[in-house]
């Protein structure tokens, strides 16, 4: 194994640390009942926060890397994505499980009372798409739809932190923080995100375009 090789591989074990320490500490939160008076919201609330900042860690990797020189730092870029997609699904499995029991007809009565889990729904399903099309393999067959499809990660880190800003009742400063924290990383990107913008819209008009060319007589 060469040095390089070495490094790469401690460095991911030391993310490996970083994302599976605060799993073990929140099931020994609860199986000590330290949970807090309302267990089922604090498992909900720490998943969430869990993936904020996984994807904080995600968007800060590559300004990092630029500015330092640590290319080797790029590398880890697609396993802490994963652990993005992670703990949102523990997010997403605690509210089903834990909050809806299950009841699937119950999500279509609180996405109408609560529009905030329609804005976490949507951040869900394209992290979905980001880690099921993350192998090199499916890169390579995808080609440059696959760079268009990942940028949505920009989307992402705009519909999660409003989803945690909607989803509180009273305590604003921590999501309000998230706010701001993601509305610097975006910014930093913003000639980037400009780039892609347009593409987007190429694809939605064309997309309208079809729609309106089905429904004439």
């Amino acid at each position: 194994m060469s040095s390089t090789s070495r490094r790469l591989f401690w460095l991911k074990a030391l993310f490996h640390l970083i994302g599976l320490i605060p799993i073990v500490y929140l099931v020994l939160k609860v199986l000590s009942d330290n949970a807090g008076g309302d267990p089922v919201q604090y498992i909900i609330h720490f998943t969430g926060t869990g993936a904020l900042n996984a994807l904080a860690a995600t968007l800060l990797i590559s300004p990092i890397a630029k500015k330092f020189k640590l290319g080797i730092l790029l590398q880890t870029r697609r396993l802490v994505g994963l652990y993005v997609f992670s703990y949102a699904s523990l997010h997403v499995f605690a509210f089903f499980s834990l909050d809806l029991l299950f009841a699937w007809s119950l999500f279509f009565e609180e996405v109408l009372k609560r529009p905030y889990i329609l804005v976490g729904a949507t951040a869900y399903i394209l992290l979905s798409a980001l880690a099921i099309t993350s192998f090199k393999s499916v890169r390579r067959t995808m080609g440059k739809r696959w760079q268009r499809l990942h940028n949505s990660i920009y989307l992402i880190a705009v519909l999660v932190p409003v989803h945690f800003y909607w989803s509180v009742k009273s305590e604003i400063i921590e999501p309000s923080l998230y706010l701001i924290f993601f509305t610097a990383l975006l910014g930093i990107r913003l000639n980037k995100i400009k780039s892609w913008t347009p593409t987007v819209l190429k694809y939605f008009s064309a997309f309208s375009s079809k729609g309106r060319g089905k429904s004439d007589p």
